[in-house]
């Protein structure tokens, strides 16, 4: 087996965090996490108890020279400017969605990646989870036939989640956050796969006032010519979040619930979870041992099923296009 990839990290949240417990814990045969760069203290004091040995290097260059693929878990505003930096440098880059900030700047970017061939990938953890693996195996056996409609929702007791309030400064803003961006971005990505090209055909959006994020969606798009309804909505349900993507057709219905569920529809009316289904904080170590196996492959050229550069850039077109339609 080759040797495994020399990782780099930049940006010690919770993102950062989860893939670096996942690396070591989970995917040591795949990647060697090398380096991270934050330049927060508590960054770098939650560094030092989960992994004594690795270092908090002193900059974002220095991670860079030290790894073989740089994963960028930053603030969107960041994501181009140091993807550029490691593929300048030579190294494979996976990056945390959106792409950029600005929709210019990402479609740019990714014009350039594709013309040099670069080495990159987002981090949409649905290409390796194992819920949605089952979700298309079902479709094989003819689970639903020809797919006719798709429903997409999503809710929030808060926003942002209980969980994200250390990064909540940027998340909870129109200009890099709001949950369309981070949660329903992972909906239209596994659309975009299970179904074909996007295209929005309307939209609404609730905004609070000031420069708050989005409070509430709905939209109607179609994919690969299958109509969807999308709604998403803060304040209806005391979980963190809720959500459902559920896919009917003349034999039946199958769903994604709860980032993690498989479930499908039974004929007494009933949805019966697969046997070996497993709530979200349990299949997540799977699905990041996944992601890091496919970015082992990225990185040495191989094929893999992580989310292309230019699938991102597709669903950041349809996010941005959902929420200019509440302006």
């Amino acid at each position: 087996m080759p040797a495994p990839i020399a990782l780099g990290i930049i940006g010690f949240g919770i993102m950062g965090e989860r893939l670096l417990r996942a690396a070591l814990e989970h995917a040591a045969a795949h990647v060697r996490p090398v380096g991270v760069w934050d330049p927060s203290p508590e960054a770098a004091a939650r560094l030092a108890a989960i992994a004594p040995g690795l270092p908090m290097l002193d900059s974002a260059a220095a991670v860079i020279e030290a790894c073989e693929c740089l994963y960028v878990a930053a603030p969107p505003a960041a994501h181009i400017p140091l993807a550029e930096a490691a593929l300048g440098a030579g190294r494979a880059v996976f990056l945390e969605k959106p792409l950029a900030v600005s929709l210019a700047e990402a479609r740019d970017f990714v014009a350039k990646a594709e013309a040099i061939g670069a080495r990159g990938a987002v981090n949409f953890p649905m290409a390796s989870s194992p819920a949605v693996a089952q979700l298309s195996a079902w479709r094989e056996e003819g689970a639903t036939g020809p797919a006719e409609s798709l429903g997409i929702e999503v809710a929030f007791a808060k926003w942002p989640r209980g969980w994200q309030q250390d990064a909540a400064p940027w998340l909870s803003r129109r200009a890099e956050g709001g949950f369309t961006r981070e949660v329903v971005s992972h909906f239209l990505f596994l659309t975009r796969r299970q179904l074909g090209p996007l295209a929005l055909q309307e939209a609404g959006v609730t905004w609070p006032g000031g420069d708050a994020s989005e409070t509430a969606i709905r939209a109607r798009l179609t994919a690969g010519g299958l109509p969807v309804t999308l709604a998403g909505e803060v304040g209806t349900t005391e979980k963190d979040d809720h959500n459902t993507w559920t896919l009917r057709g003349p034999a039946g219905a199958i769903r994604l619930r709860d980032w993690s569920f498989a479930e499908r529809l039974g004929a007494d009316g009933g949805w019966h979870q697969a046997p070996d289904a497993l709530p979200n904080e349990r299949m997540r170590p799977l699905v990041l041992k996944g992601q890091l196996a496919g970015l082992a492959a990225m990185t040495r050229g191989q094929p893999h099923r992580l989310a292309t550069l230019r699938e991102a850039l597709e669903v950041q077109e349809v996010v941005e296009a959902i929420l200019a339609a509440g302006c």
